[in-house]
């Protein structure tokens, strides 16, 4: 019936939606989709849901029954045969997590992130070197030199989506905290803050720092980040990760919380211009 893959790729997602949408304007429920494929409702829910990858033949059934028929399902087709292409992530499959593969797939796709990371500097605005030290102490169970490699690959081709001509805006707030813990040398230190200050002149990156005098705040429970994509069919979503998996909430009432946050403590934070002083005087301690 379906086929089952790592993770959805975006696409998949939206027209999981899409699928739910047209099932319900037809007045039919789960359960009357499911005759007409002879699967279970557990099934149709799955398809939605973009737990599986869908299977043209039974596809072309489902839109005949919700009645879409002709160049309007030809068109459905066809994006389901270019949603279900892998996506350039698919090579690191033998590393990445199907829980973090989600992730990369709504990086690669959003039209705005932004995040709060209180322990470490953000994956997107890593250094090799600093990403490497950060996956190779830091991790539990990926102790191998190779598959930190591999890694340490996959978080720099990750970063290729700010340079793209169409990139996502990038607006992270980064704990005070996690610039001044030294991950590796010196050197490292000193570049990964050279970085830092070369990702703010870019247009499209917003980097502020959550000062100690802040004092306590409402984003100390931990670090998560907020996906918001140009198409309507998807919500916005926020990645919350643990030490061995990872949830995504799209919730209206979650999603509207975290963003409260965000720009609670955006206000809060050193502007731009602060953060950059901040930056230069860390660079001179280390």
């Amino acid at each position: 019936m379906s086929e089952a893959r790592s993770a959805p790729t975006v696409g998949q997602l939206v027209l999981g939606r899409r699928l739910a949408d047209l099932r319900e304007r037809s007045g039919m429920k789960r359960e009357e989709a499911a005759a007409v494929l002879h699967v279970t409702a557990a099934t149709i829910r799955r398809m939605e849901t973009a737990e599986v990858a869908l299977k043209i033949p039974y596809l072309r059934l489902l839109l005949e029954a919700y009645g879409l028929r002709g160049a309007e399902a030809d068109t459905f087709v066809q994006l389901a045969k270019e949603a279900n292409k892998p996506g350039w992530w698919h090579r690191f499959r033998d590393i990445l997590p199907d829980w973090f593969s989600v992730h990369v797939s709504l990086e690669s796709s959003a039209r705005v992130i932004r995040a709060y990371e209180p322990h470490v500097v953000p994956g997107l605005l890593q250094t090799e070197d600093y990403a490497r030290h950060v996956l190779r102490v830091g991790s539990v169970n990926r102790t191998s030199p190779e598959d930190v490699e591999r890694y340490v690959a996959l978080r720099m081709e990750r970063q290729n989506v700010l340079a793209r001509e169409d990139a996502p805006r990038l607006w992270v707030l980064v704990d005070e905290t996690a610039l001044r813990r030294p991950v590796g040398t010196p050197e490292v230190m000193r570049a990964q803050v050279d970085h830092l200050l070369q990702a703010t002149e870019r247009p499209n990156v917003t980097f502020q720092i959550v000062e100690f005098s802040t004092g306590y705040h409402p984003a100390n429970y931990g670090p998560f980040v907020l996906f918001r994509f140009e198409l309507p069919e998807l919500p916005d979503m926020v990645y919350v990760e643990y030490l061995t998996g990872a949830v995504y909430l799209d919730e209206r009432t979650e999603v509207a919380s975290h963003l409260e946050l965000l720009d609670r403590m955006s206000a809060q934070a050193a502007t731009a211009r602060r953060t950059r002083e901040i930056l230069r005087d860390l660079r001179k301690e280390f």
